[in-house]
């Protein structure tokens, strides 16, 4: 990329929980989706792991923001500053023109059109000169190097920050899809709570997101080869303020994540039943798809198998499915008819 080099081609896979930009078929960014704002002049201090970093220790004046929630954004200042300084990122400071950009963003399928319009203008003022969308499903089914324009059902579960995108595709499109908003950030306010119920100690939401990668698990019986450690958490108590040591298990964290995880279920069977016989013989032939951060749950494949009796895949890297799908909607732009324009 030269010094006038005007045009740059960029994927962006804006999540609740991270974002991740894609140029030229390789990850060139995978941040946290977190800002902190000076709030004195509304000032970008931090951006990604640095603004994580400073989550929950912050003083009076600086503000830590994500600006997403849901899958949708939130808070469209902090939305543009975050999208503006990432892209910055990839970028690096010494250019004499900034480029005009041709983006390609996914956004959850159940969006609304002010939500669709929320995301747009978000990347035009941060410098797309042509905006494409596409659905998080149909991007991670491409992602995980399925052929979505072939005239078979394909299923996905998308578990991610903010929602849980279930889809039936077939011929470049939807045939029926549902976007729950039960996903790993519920699951993290989940263990927050029981934290604070069962064992009377105050968490926050960053040690409860690390009691979930440690010993997170949908199942309370997993081999022995997959159990994890107890995992030792550290804080105060809630009543006395004194602090306390607690070792979790993952059996404990299974029993507190039923619900949301039976609520899943639910999602996924009412998708099921929605799809037409021809496409449900497929998903039962070929199996369903599990991607993003929550396919990453110890046990959670196997739990859904014992609940539906239909193979659920994992594929390799499940994390980046929907942004490697969203880099290859950009190479292919024009062929597309399922990108929205």
């Amino acid at each position: 990329m030269g010094l006038f080099s005007f045009t740059q081609e960029i994927a962006m896979d804006l999540g609740t929980a991270n974002t991740v930009i894609i140029q030229n078929g390789k990850i060139v960014l995978d941040e946290p989706s977190i800002v902190a704002l000076d709030k004195r002049s509304d000032r970008l201090m931090a951006i990604g792991k640095k603004a994580r970093q400073m989550q929950g220790k912050e003083h009076d004046n600086i503000r830590t923001v994500r600006p997403l929630r849901d899958g949708v954004i939130a808070d469209f200042y902090a939305a543009e500053m975050m999208i503006r300084g990432m892209l910055k990122m990839v970028n690096g400071k010494n250019r004499l023109f900034a480029p005009s950009l041709k983006m390609v963003v996914c956004i959850p399928s159940g969006s609304t059109e002010v939500e669709i319009r929320a995301v747009r203008d978000s990347a035009e003022h941060a410098g797309g000169r042509d905006v494409y969308m596409i659905y998080e499903p149909m991007a991670a089914a491409m992602g995980i190097g399925l052929d979505v324009q072939a005239p078979e059902g394909i299923m996905i579960v998308d578990i991610g920050g903010g929602t849980t995108e279930i889809a039936v595709i077939s011929l470049g499109g939807l045939v029926c899809n549902k976007s729950i908003r039960i996903a790993g950030d519920v699951l993290t306010e989940d263990i927050q709570e029981y934290m604070g119920r069962m064992h009377n100690i105050k968490v926050g939401e960053r040690t409860s997101e690390l009691i979930k990668m440690n010993v997170g698990s949908a199942l309370t019986e997993l081999p022995d080869d997959e159990a994890p450690e107890d995992y030792i958490v550290h804080g105060p108590n809630r009543m006395t303020a004194l602090p306390m040591e607690v070792p979790i298990s993952y059996q404990e964290i299974a029993h507190c994540l039923d619900k949301s995880i039976s609520k899943m279920e639910t999602a996924i069977l009412s998708a099921l039943e929605q799809c037409p016989p021809e496409l449900y013989a497929d998903i039962v032939r070929n199996g369903i798809y599990l991607t993003g951060g929550g396919a990453l749950l110890r046990g959670l494949a196997k739990r859904f198998y014992d609940k539906m009796n239909i193979p659920f895949h994992i594929p390799e890297d499940p994390l980046h499915a929907v942004a490697r799908g969203t880099g290859i909607a950009l190479k292919n732009v024009d062929n597309y008819s399922f990108l929205m324009r």
